[in-house]
């Protein structure tokens, strides 16, 4: 049975492509970096750590450590199966397929229809917007809740977390360009901003990454910034709509050069 109700954070698409209000909800439905919690919330198997999906026992290495890239073929394309729940309207459904083709334009992934794949995602709407880091090897979950996580950018968002990428805010260069304020922070939320040991493969960070968010994530009064650029503190953070110029050069970096 779920757990009892309890407030928490979802951050749903808007102006600042996501915007956090205080909603209740079962399950913890937010988007926030990754973390290895002592305790969290479970769902199928896994851990729900804001939008993104740990199986039990895993910890927060470099996804690439762990050997999670999908492989590539021999004519240089990396393909990615997929299978879409029925339960999406078609509208939605159009949202979802226009974002999953949007990476054949700029990279070598190429996610298509599963057959008969062992290794593949499954999309599906669940509570909330998340998703695993990297290739876990057999089914692996992308949820997509039909109320709030259907938009272009936060497919895009998700699917770039199954190809094994974390959150911008996140790398371990992030002090250098943003500046946390973790007394403007919901109390308990701070391991959202945790650092992780990325692998940024020289390139610069970026303010207009799709895997960044906005200014006032996890706000404990939606007023106060979490979260300032350096050294301009005027600068514009997590707006982007879709993949930047920085995504597409990681995820080709990563798959597409080798």
């Amino acid at each position: 049975a779920p757990n009892a109700p309890q407030t928490t954070v979802m951050l749903l698409h808007g102006s600042d492509l996501f915007v956090p209000i205080i909603v209740t909800s079962d399950y913890l439905w937010c988007l926030c970096c990754f973390h290895k919690l002592s305790a969290g919330l479970y769902q199928d198997g896994f851990q729900i750590q804001g939008d993104i999906a740990v199986p039990i026992n895993r910890n927060a290495d470099p996804c690439v450590q762990r050997g999670c890239k999908w492989p590539k073929s021999s004519d240089g394309k990396v393909y990615i199966p997929y299978v879409i729940a029925n339960s999406y309207t078609s509208q939605q459904l159009r949202v979802i397929t226009t974002a999953i083709n949007s990476f054949s334009a700029s990279t070598c992934i190429r996610f298509i229809p599963r057959t008969t794949q062992t290794d593949y995602i499954n999309i599906k709407s669940l509570d909330g917007c998340y998703s695993y880091v990297g290739r876990q090897g057999n089914v692996q979950t992308v949820s997509l809740k039909s109320q709030g996580c259907i938009y272009f950018g936060t497919v895009q968002h998700e699917l770039i977390h199954a190809l094994g990428f974390n959150h911008e805010q996140c790398r371990s260069d992030r002090d250098q360009h943003i500046k946390i304020l973790l007394q403007n922070v919901i109390p308990g939320m701070a391991y959202n901003f945790d650092k992780i040991n990325t692998l940024n493969q020289g390139t610069p960070y970026d303010y207009n990454s799709v895997m960044h968010y906005g200014r006032l994530a996890f706000s404990k009064d939606n007023v106060s910034p979490t979260m300032v650029a350096i050294p301009n503190s005027n600068a514009v953070f997590g707006t982007a709509t879709q993949m930047s110029q920085n995504d597409i050069d990681r995820i080709n970096l990563l798959y597409c050069s080798k």
